[in-house]
Order: C-alpha cells, then sequence, then structure tokens
C-alpha cells in the first residue's frame, strides 16, 4: 500500500531533477554572482552587495536598452497577439478551405527561416539603396526614405519590424489550433441567434479561447525580455547604442569586457521584469474572466 502511495512522486522526481538543476540553481547561482565585482579575465572575485544593480539603473544604456525592450513587448504583443488573433479567423471562417490552408502555410513558412538568413536579408530591405526605400520612391514618398539601420530613431524600430514579419505566422498557428477546438455547436447556436461574424467573434471565440491568448501573450512578453538574435546580427546594439537591447549589453559586458557580476545583475533583472509582466497578464485575464461569470451569474 505504501508502495502504491510512492510511485506517483518517483514519475515526478526525474522531471523535479531536471527543474531544480537547469533552472532554479542556475537562478540562485546568478544572484549570487550578480552581489559579487567578478573579473572574467583576472577571475579576481569581490563581494560588493548591490553595488551592481545600483550602477546598472544609472546607467544611461540600460535605460536606453530597457525602453527598446518595453517597445519590442508594446508593439508584438499588439502584432503577435492582436494581428494574428484576426488573422486567425479570419482564415479558419474562410469558406474555400484549400485556399486557407495555402495562406496557414504561407505565414508560417517566414518562422522556419534561419534568423541569420532573414537577418542579411533584411540588411538589404533596410539599406539606403535597398529594396524599402526603393519603393518609397517609386510611389513619391522620397521623403520618408533613410538608412532605417543607420538613424538612431529608426534602427529599433527596423529591427522589431523584422520580427513580426517572424513571428507572427508562428503565433497565428497556436490561436488557429485554439479555434478549431470550439465546439461547432457553440459557433451555430450563436449563428442561430442572429449573432454576426464580428459578434460570435467577441463574444464566443475570444472567451473560449481565452487560455491560448494568455499564453501567447506570456510567450511574447518574455521573448520581448530575452530578445537578442534579431539585434545582434542586424544592428549589433549600433548606431551609437540605440538599438541595444538587455540581452545585448548583457552579453557585451560578460563576454567581451568580462564583467560577470554586472552582467548577472541585468540577467536577474530580465527575470524579474518577466515575472511581473507574467503575473500582471495572468491577473488580468483572472479578473476578466471573474468578472464574465459574475455577470452570466456562474
Amino acid at each position: 500500500m505504501k508502495k502504491r502511495k510512492l510511485t506517483p512522486y518517483f514519475f515526478v522526481l526525474p522531471g523535479l531533477i531536471i527543474i531544480l538543476l537547469f533552472v532554479y540553481y542556475p537562478i540562485i547561482q546568478n544572484l549570487i554572482y550578480s552581489v559579487l565585482d567578478w573579473d572574467l579575465f583576472s577571475g579576481t572575485k569581490k563581494f560588493i552587495g548591490l553595488k551592481n544593480y545600483i550602477k546598472l539603473f544609472k546607467n544611461d544604456s540600460f535605460r536606453v536598452a530597457l525602453k527598446n525592450n518595453l517597445w519590442y513587448i508594446g508593439i508584438s504583443l499588439f502584432f503577435q497577439v492582436g494581428v494574428s488573433l484576426i488573422i486567425a479567423a479570419i482564415l479558419e471562417n474562410m469558406k474555400m478551405k484549400k485556399l486557407s490552408a495555402l495562406y496557414r502555410t504561407t505565414f508560417f513558412i517566414p518562422s522556419l527561416i534561419s534568423l541569420t538568413v532573414i537577418g542579411l536579408l533584411f540588411t538589404f530591405v533596410f539599406e539606403p539603396q535597398g529594396i524599402l526605400n526603393s519603393f518609397l520612391r517609386s510611389v513619391g514618398l522620397e521623403s520618408l526614405a533613410r538608412g532605417w539601420l543607420g538613424d538612431e530613431k529608426t534602427a529599433i524600430f527596423a529591427v522589431i519590424a523584422v520580427s513580426q514579419w517572424k513571428s507572427i505566422g508562428y503565433t497565428m498557428v497556436l490561436l488557429i489550433v485554439a479555434i478549431q477546438r470550439i465546439p461547432v455547436e457553440i459557433t451555430e447556436a450563436a449563428t442561430l441567434d442572429g449573432a454576426s461574424k464580428l459578434q460570435t467573434f467577441l463574444h464566443v471565440t475570444v472567451p473560449m479561447i481565452k487560455d491560448t491568448i494568455l499564453t501567447v501573450m506570456i510567450i511574447t512578453t518574455s521573448g520581448g525580455f530575452l530578445v537578442f538574435n534579431e539585434v545582434y546580427i542586424i544592428t549589433n546594439g549600433g548606431p551609437y547604442g540605440s538599438s541595444e537591447v538587455l540581452s545585448t549589453i548583457l552579453y557585451k559586458n560578460a563576454f567581451v569586457h568580462g564583467k560577470i557580476g554586472y552582467a548577472s545583475s541585468i540577467g536577474n533583472i530580465i527575470l524579474v521584469f518577466s515575472v511581473l509582466f507574467a503575473l500582471i497578464q495572468n491577473g488580468a485575464f483572472s479578473g476578466i474572466g471573474k468578472k464574465k461569470r459574475g455577470e452570466t451569474g456562474v
């Protein structure tokens, strides 16, 4: 009898050990490193308390990077959640299912392409004599043409645009799968009650896939704080640090300047912000769910 009670714990144990070793142990180690003045090249370590964090928040490059991450998250939530949801709903409501499948594949393909290839491709798109500026000049908007990656005001937004082009198809597919799991009887009942397609979308589809939308939002937000490859490949944080993000300044401090303690403090800030935003989003969705249940008397 005792053996039977312990059996479920033995099944869970391998997964628990993996999580402890590869998630929680590194987090604890990173917290320890963040209170040290650790020079990677000389190997010297010295306890300095919270000085790395104080220095970090006084640093202009950190504030620029954090602002860029927030821009990235805001724009990504709009496109990778909002626009993806609309596209997913439209494709699922198309009567020609073969054409719908073709569109799904077309939107999804960019997410399969290597980021290195995409980065090189878009450097040709955004350069002064590139495809984008050539298009703007051809339609009489030459005043908008510029060196997109060489301009401090536009470099980060050019990188964000590349990321949306790559990722929007992936989140769209996740949302399509969620929409397909909605029982047909529910949408048919809404139609019979006289609901328009827009009303069905707002009052049936969205509430029914609320959990998936929350998951996509959390994935998008955490991805926004961890973004690295796009920035590193396309601009390397330039020009003049205007497109730096938290991950790029972490990388440069750790592996270029050898400031492991300082880089660890940046990593901890990324973790705190990611968890905080996830909790806010989860709390907001939970509040909406309670409100809906209260309105329906359930």
